[in-house]
C-alpha cells in the first residue's frame, strides 16, 4: 500500500474521530458520533498493520475478534446504571494494553540488541507510568462503585507524606529507565510504582466523586495510548 493511501487513511480516521467526539455532545447524535468515532479507529488500525507489516496476521485477526465479541457481549448485557463501571473496567484496560506493549517493545529491543534514542525512551517511562496509574486507579473506581470495597474515603496517618515520598521514588525511576530503557529491573520497579500509586491516588475519593475519577482517569488512558504509538 502506498504512503499516500496510508497518509489519506489516517487524515480519514481523524476526521472520523473529531467528528465523532463532536457528535458526542448530544444524546440525539451520540450513538452516530460513537460509531463514527469506531470506524475511525479501525481504519488508523487496518492502515497502522498495512505500513507496519505485522508478520502475524492471523493473531491479530484473531485478537480483533474475540476482543470485538467480548466487547459486543459485555455492551449488551451492562444495564445503563453500571455504566460508570464498565467505562473504569474499559480504561483500565487501555491502560493495562500500553503497559503490555511497552514492555513488548523492550523485550524485542533487547532482543535484537537495538537501544532506543530520541524520544523512544521517554515514551517507554510514560507509557508504564501512565498505564500503569490508569489501571489500578480504574480497578479501584470500579470496585467502589459496584460496592466491592467501601466508598467512603480511605485513610491513614500521614498519608500525603507517604504519597509524596511515593511519587518523589517513582520521578527518580522514571529518569534512570528514561536513561537505561532496556534495563528490565528497572521496568518493573516503574511498573510496580505506577500500580501502586494508582490505588494509593484513589482511595482517598469518596464513591460519590468516581465518575469525576473515571473522567480523568480516561483522559489517562488516553494520553498513555499516544505515548505508546
Amino acid at each position: 500500500m502506498s504512503t499516500t493511501l496510508i497518509q489519506f487513511a489516517y487524515l480519514v480516521a481523524s476526521v472520523l474521530s473529531i467528528l465523532g467526539l463532536r457528535n458526542l455532545s448530544s444524546p440525539r447524535t451520540a450513538s452516530m458520533g460513537n460509531q463514527m468515532a469506531a470506524m475511525g479507529m479501525l481504519i488508523a488500525i487496518v492502515a497502522t498493520l498495512l505500513v507496519q507489516g505485522v508478520v502475524d496476521y492471523p493473531v491479530v485477526i484473531a485478537g480483533l475478534v474475540v476482543g470485538s465479541l467480548i466487547g459486543a457481549i459485555a455492551a449488551t448485557r451492562i444495564q445503563m446504571t453500571d455504566m460508570p463501571q464498565m467505562v473504569a473496567l474499559l480504561n483500565g484496560f487501555g491502560g493495562a494494553a500500553s503497559v503490555l506493549v511497552a514492555g513488548a517493545e523492550v523485550s524485542s529491543r533487547i532482543t535484537a540488541g537495538d537501544e532506543p534514542s530520541g524520544i523512544v525512551p521517554g515514551a517507554i517511562v510514560a507509557s508504564v507510568l501512565i498505564g500503569g496509574l490508569t489501571l489500578t486507579g480504574s480497578l479501584i473506581a470500579f470496585a467502589k462503585l459496584q460496592e466491592l470495597m467501601r466508598g467512603a474515603p480511605i485513610q491513614y496517618p500521614a498519608q500525603q507524606y507517604v504519597n509524596a515520598l511515593i511519587g518523589l521514588v517513582t520521578l527518580g525511576t522514571c529518569v534512570a529507565l528514561a536513561m537505561a530503557p532496556l534495563d528490565l529491573q528497572l521496568f518493573a520497579i516503574l511498573t510496580a510504582l505506577a500500580l501502586l500509586l494508582g490505588i494509593l491516588l484513589v482511595i482517598p475519593i469518596g464513591g460519590a466523586d468516581m465518575p469525576v475519577v473515571i473522567a480523568l482517569l480516561n483522559s489517562y488512558s488516553g494520553l498513555a495510548a499516544c505515548a505508546t504509538g
